[in-house]
């Protein structure tokens, strides 16, 4: 005998997800030895806080435990099932489900069925390619709902902006256990777009916004570009909302074109972020920002940034021009006057830069940078056995060419996932010494998650880097290698690994540099964690650190979440300790070590 008849499909793969959590089960199911299809119909029963008051109630639920349970059974392929409420003799009374599964359905001869013109050969043969129910498979109505929504979104990938799928036909044969599902689709008319309109009023110039779109006027559409473009609006970083649409078919011009309709909110004008941090050597710091957006019309942000501390101190300005000259593709300029207050050296001076960042896929990036620095370095000399502090002027021009990887979850708090980033910076330096080289740095950090929720994260970080063509003492002391302290080995102050001059504990730093960490961290809480740690790191003068030059760290930490990254505050001390090291250091910042 053969069934034909319309599935409520959609109905029946949602119930078996729910009521996971029953005080105990509305009625008990007897007859089901799959435990998966068992547990699944348990799981989309209503729940029952309490036992039934009586026979009636019990009665009540069994027909309605056994509603749930038919459509499981259809939503698993089971359509020659028997379901039979039942009450217990028992006292109280208990539902039962006396249920017979019977065969399992299987899909056999889908197949697609156009409503209205049909698309061309090509587009025909991409969406009958991705139905992609096996003859023979269990006939499982989530399945063939995916089914029908990989056909509608690869024929609108296709060009076709209003396909959509009318009621399916979905024949249940009893006679042969197949199921064999008839997808109806309307693919309608082949779509083109024009270009952008803006329709809200902001701070953006539309034509700058109109020069973003991935595609020409004329063009098939394709819901990628779509997506693409909101992309590139989003990334920005200043608009609180971003919508892009294809404009509906009613909307069309009179050449058939269909425009892009993009509506932008700008975030607030401006804004003010202050941050502050601590270790025990190098005392608090504080840091404030006072950023403008799109004060150009052009999805720009100016920064104006402040930052006093101990060991550094600057005022810096700073334009990101977004999407310059070609999409993806971020200029910034920036200018700033410094202080570093370092025991290896003083230096204070001028910079100004540019930096060019190129996005080449989703998570690697591409710089390239020039930048002249105007300075006064005020540092130790040796010179025929005898130190003398020595202030020189520089005039110091750097290219820079890096990029980075960045596979990890998150900035703050990643919890797996890896990241690279790989730098050269050729260096010119003029003035009271004339000399160049190239400094090559590299670092990776890896994550790897562990237990349910990924409450405990290994991570570890490796950092090499080298100085090629310089000599010691020769290369200015703000431009060497260090190690030591927050960032880098923790349990030792700021620059103190490494060689030191004379007999002194005045760090020397070097012209290579090796350093590695790994942190275990776990979370007890969804805001509070732990962390246990251990740093180590290594400065040489020569082409990579010896034995003496490397020192190590360990420590343990905790942290809070701020709902956007945590807190931190770690407790280190150096194991290789000499002579000046303190016996331990406390670091207070935001955001993981690494």
């Amino acid at each position: 005998m053969r069934k034909r008849s319309v599935l409520g499909m959609t109905t029946a793969a949602l119930l078996a997800a729910g009521h996971a959590n029953a005080a105990e089960p509305a009625a008990i199911v007897t007859g089901v030895e799959d435990k998966a299809l068992r547990e699944a119909i348990q799981r989309a029963m209503t729940e029952a806080k309490a036992p039934p008051r009586s026979r009636s109630e019990a009665r009540r639920r069994a027909r309605d435990a056994g509603d749930d349970a038919v459509a499981v059974l259809r939503s698993e392929g089971y359509y020659a099932y028997v379901v039979e409420p039942d009450v217990s003799e028992a006292e109280p009374p208990r539902a039962i489900l006396k249920i017979t599964p019977g065969p399992v359905f299987v899909i056999a001869d889908p197949r697609l069925a156009w409503s209205g013109p049909e698309p061309d050969e090509g587009v025909v043969k991409r969406a009958e390619s991705v139905i992609r129910l096996t003859p023979g498979a269990p006939g499982r109505a989530v399945e063939v709902l995916a089914a029908e929504g990989r056909v509608v979104s690869q024929v609108q990938q296709l060009g076709y902006a209003d396909a959509a799928a009318e009621p399916r036909e979905v024949v249940v044969d009893h006679a042969d256990h197949t199921v064999r599902p008839v997808f109806h689709i309307a693919a309608g008319d082949l779509t083109h777009v024009d270009g952008i309109q803006v329709v809200t009023q902001g701070r953006s110039n539309p034509a700058w916004i109109k020069h973003l779109a991935p595609w020409t006027s004329g063009d098939i559409y394709e819901p990628d570009d779509i997506a693409e473009l909101e992309r590139r609006l989003r990334d920005t970083g200043v608009y609180d909302t971003v919508s892009v649409s294809l404009a509906p078919k009613d909307k069309a011009l009179p050449d058939g074109l269909r425009p892009v309709i993009v509506t932008v909110s700008d975030r607030k004008a401006r804004t003010v972020e202050l941050a502050a941090s601590y270790s025990t050597t190098d005392g608090p710091g504080a840091d404030a920002k006072w950023i403008h957006y799109n004060r150009f019309h052009r999805a720009d942000t100016t920064t104006l940034s402040a930052r006093l501390a101990r060991v550094d101190s600057r005022l810096e300005a700073e334009l990101a021009l977004p999407h310059w000259r070609r999409s993806q593709q971020t200029l910034k300029l920036n200018t700033a006057i410094f202080h570093d207050d370092t025991d290896a050296y003083v230096e204070t001076g001028a910079h100004i830069g540019a930096d060019l960042t190129r996005k080449l896929r989703t998570t690697v990036y591409r710089t390239y940078g020039v930048s002249l620095d105007l300075s006064q370095v005020d540092s130790p000399l040796t010179t025929n056995g005898v130190t003398t502090r020595v202030e020189q002027n520089f005039a110091t021009l750097t290219l820079l060419g890096a990029q980075a990887w960045d596979r990890s979850d998150n900035v703050l708090d990643p919890t797996k996932g890896w990241r690279l980033d790989v730098r050269a910076e050729p260096t010119a330096i003029t003035g009271d010494l004339t000399m160049a080289f190239l400094k090559i740095q590299a670092q990776t950090s890896a994550y790897l998650p562990f237990g349910q929720g990924a409450r405990t994260v290994l991570a570890g970080r490796f950092k090499a880097g080298q100085i090629v063509g310089g000599t010691m003492p020769e290369v200015p002391a703000s431009k060497r290698l260090y190690a030591g302290g927050g960032g880098s080995v923790r349990g030792y102050a700021y620059q103190a690994i490494g060689p030191r001059i004379d007999n002194t504990t005045t760090p020397q730093g070097g012209l290579s540099l090796l350093e590695s960490s790994i942190e275990l961290r776990h979370k007890f809480t969804d805001r509070w964690g732990a962390v246990a740690f251990v740093d180590a790191g290594g400065v040489g003068v020569d082409k990579w650190p010896g034995g003496d030059d490397f020192g190590v760290g360990v420590g343990v930490g905790v942290r809070y979440d701020l709902g956007f990254g945590p807190i931190r505050a770690d407790i280190a001390v150096p194991i290789s300790k000499r002579e000046g090291d303190p016996a331990f250091q406390v670091y207070i910042s935001i955001g993981q070590a690494f």
